[in-house]
């Protein structure tokens, strides 16, 4: 690959420019539906919404589009009042076609008046892409609702990839997407929109948003992994688009509303982090057996540590993908029936991986520590702060409360507090405007008290003093025995994990300067009612503590930070504030 740096390039365009072709009828091959309607609307979207001049946009259809007028109008980009800072997208809808040479397949383009008995009337695709180099604009992106072979691309940014935003624009790119391989038919009909095809359909809506991360920056990066996932899983297709670099290693930028801040005098050194957006998947999920099988085994030995990153990342990936802001819009009203059915699903795109963290957890090696924090702290990526509802917003971290839960429970089955300890206190990573580093366990605190009270919309909670606890001790009951067999002694494996969540929480609200506030769980109202002080979970914990002082094996795997006063302190805080709860 050649250096990516070839000229000093600035963090913004200077302008933009554009070839829009569709064609529908041919002189010579068969009509298409809807590659005209496909390349209208691609301009409209370039020059209504991402600020492309209509001046600079070269729009060619059916009979315009001869291979004459498409290769005057792609090196007109090649002379020199083209600036180095300006992007350039090509968009071709129409036929693709492939033949086979000594040394591969080798794709080209279809214009008007080609004749497939003559192959000097078709464009070589590679012609396009070598003579890019011709071509000054740092970052020049093709888009081809055409299916052909040939395409030499050197790799791809896979969903949930972070780069920095300024530096991407820095650098030199030449990307592509396709609609389909050589040997696939493109849908020119059944899109997501109606009279465009599935590719330019999905394309159209990537780029009106749904390929946009949660700060609505749009880059070729997201959108290529939007359409590939959408095309390759769209019932009405038979393509699988195929997308990457074929030079540089930047990235063309639809928009980003947050780089005109970033660039202004004060901000000058300030770069954003930008993630690659999660596209929701549709493949034949694997059994949650099957992959609570293949977890033990990976953990079974310190050699697969790797393979077992690699595995956890990929559930993080898909886990990402189906809890976007597309599947869970943070607008619309409230009501009982949608509040059940956004828990319905949240549990069924979540339940996986919180499983699967609680075998990680139970049976974590010292290696293994680091991949499990990396797993909760990706979790949280999608979470950053969006306008809307607040109770949807808080519903967004049920998912991350599943993990929480599962992972914290069966580490205090199996007495592995360094565990608990890890899963704790993984750094959560916080916008720059914070100056406090959260840990998982506050980050999920507030959302799990906004959460509270409304669970008593779930049937059957309605009476229950601390409902999302009750809701959570009766949900993951099932799961977590199938997979840890914890029979009897789940529930002091669970009102145990809520005392050390609070106390945690209430640990870490002392040392930032709070009163040492926490959660109350199920184990509060025990404390309060029907059991004696000495044999609630809160009360029977605190006493084994101060028994025990720093021999205790909580202190000693780093919980408090592994100060018995520290843990004497807020337990004395706690127990105070539970104490209140008494007769309410």
């Amino acid at each position: 690959m050649m250096s990516t740096f070839r000229f000093p390039y600035r963090p913004y365009y200077t302008n933009s420019r554009a070839l829009v072709i569709g064609i529908d009828k041919y002189a010579k091959a068969s009509p298409l539906s809807y590659a005209v309607s496909d390349a209208r609307e691609v301009y409209n979207i370039l020059t209504e919404e991402f600020g492309f001049p209509t001046e600079n946009v070269i729009y060619l259809t059916d009979a315009d589009a001869t291979k004459d007028r498409i290769l005057k109008a792609y090196y007109r980009f090649a002379r020199d009042d083209i600036e180095v800072d300006e992007r350039l997208l090509i968009f071709f809808a129409g036929h693709g076609y492939t033949r086979t040479g000594t040394r591969g397949e080798i794709g080209f383009l279809v214009p008007y008046d080609a004749d497939f008995s003559d192959l000097t009337t078709l464009i070589r695709w590679d012609e396009l892409t070598r003579n890019s180099e011709l071509i000054r604009a740092k970052h020049i992106m093709f888009i081809m609702d055409a299916c052909y072979g040939g395409l030499a691309l050197t790799r791809h940014l896979r969903p949930g990839s972070a780069r920095f935003l300024k530096d991407m624009m820095r650098r030199y790119s030449r990307q592509v997407l396709t609609a389909g391989k050589a040997d696939e038919v493109v849908a020119d009909v059944g899109g997501p929109i109606p009279n465009h095809s599935v590719f330019t359909g999905h394309l159209i809506e990537g780029l009106r948003g749904k390929a946009a991360t949660p700060e609505g920056v749009i880059t070729a990066n997201g959108l290529m992994a939007y359409v590939y996932e959408k095309v390759a899983n769209d019932k009405n297709s038979h393509q699988t688009p195929h997308y990457g670099y074929f030079d540089g290693d930047g990235d063309f930028i639809f928009r980003a509303p947050n780089l005109t801040k970033l660039e202004s005098a004060e901000n000058n050194d300030l770069d954003h982090i930008i993630i690659v957006p999660y596209p929701e998947e549709h493949s034949q999920p694997e059994t949650i057996d099957a992959k609570v099988h293949r977890v033990k085994s990976l953990l079974a030995t310190e050699s697969a540590s790797i393979e077992l990153h690699e595995f956890l990342i990929n559930e993080v990936r898909q886990f990402l993908a189906a809890t976007s802001e597309d599947c869970f819009s943070a607008n619309g009203e409230f009501s009982q029936e949608e509040f059940l059915r956004r828990v319905t699903r949240y549990e069924e795109v979540s339940m996986d991986l919180a499983v699967v963290l609680a075998c990680v957890s139970y049976w974590a090696k010292p290696v293994h520590k680091a991949t499990l924090q990396k797993v909760l702290a990706r979790s949280s990526d999608r979470l950053e702060q969006l306008s809307g509802l607040r109770l949807w917003l808080a519903l967004r971290w049920y998912p991350l409360i599943l993990e929480l839960y599962c992972a914290g429970i069966a580490a205090v089955d199996a007495q592995r507090f360094d565990s608990l300890a890890t899963v704790f206190y993984t750094p959560i990573p916080t916008s720059e405007s914070q100056t406090q580093t959260e840990m998982f366990v506050n980050s999920t605190a507030y959302p799990f008290v906004d959460l509270s009270h409304v669970f008593r919309q779930v049937p059957g909670y309605e009476r229950k003093y601390v409902p999302l606890s009750e809701y959570l001790f009766k949900t993951l009951q099932p799961k977590l025995d199938d997979v840890l067999f914890l029979g009897k002694s789940y529930e002091e494996a669970f009102d145990t994990f809520e005392v050390f969540y609070a106390l945690a929480v209430a640990d870490l609200d002392l040392l930032n300067g709070g009163d040492g506030w926490g959660p109350v769980g199920r184990f509060g109202w025990k404390y309060c009612s029907h059991h004696s002080h000495d044999k609630g979970p809160l009360a029977r914990i605190v006493a084994q503590g101060r028994a025990q002082r720093d021999a205790w094996a909580p202190i000693q795997a780093g919980l408090f930070g592994g100060s018995f006063e520290r843990f004497d302190a807020v337990a004395t805080k706690y127990m105070n504030r539970i104490a209140k709860l008494e007769g309410r």
